[in-house]
């Protein structure tokens, strides 16, 4: 089917798609407000924990990002829905960072002996085909 055209031989203005911009910042009274709590234990929980570091304005704001934000969900998840004390949580979390760093660690190994093995069949390939010769 051909686009739509006025009789004048023009094309009629396509619809116009509007544009959805994601934010990037919110401001520790729009974090406090989102999870409930006051703003106080936001910042005390950013000197408990050292994981939880937003970003700061020239004037010295602080403005979260969905990450800072998740992570101040999982605090709270530890701290208030599951009873942890703050040590408890901060081991939680550490035992955690521990895991993911390890993991990264293992598959970096694994893609090294993955290329190592390609590189062996690619030049036991090469033997077979001379021997075949």
């Amino acid at each position: 089917m051909l686009p739509s055209h006025h009789d004048d031989g023009y094309f009629a203005p396509m619809p116009l798609k509007e544009k959805t911009i994601e934010r990037i910042y919110w401001t520790i009274g729009e974090v406090a407000e989102q999870l409930g709590v006051n703003t106080s234990l936001l910042r005390y929980w950013e000197k408990e924990f050292g994981t939880l570091r937003p970003k700061r304005t020239t004037k010295g704001d602080r403005l979260y990002t969905k990450d800072d934000i998740e992570k101040v969900r999982e605090i709270q998840a530890l701290l208030r829905d599951r009873g942890f004390t703050i040590q408890g949580a901060k081991d939680t979390l550490k035992r955690k960072k521990d895991v993911r760093d390890g993991h990264e660690e293992l598959v970096g190994r694994l893609i090294r002996v993955r290329e190592e093995l390609l590189r062996l069949r690619e030049r036991l390939s090469a033997e077979v085909s001379l021997l075949e010769a």
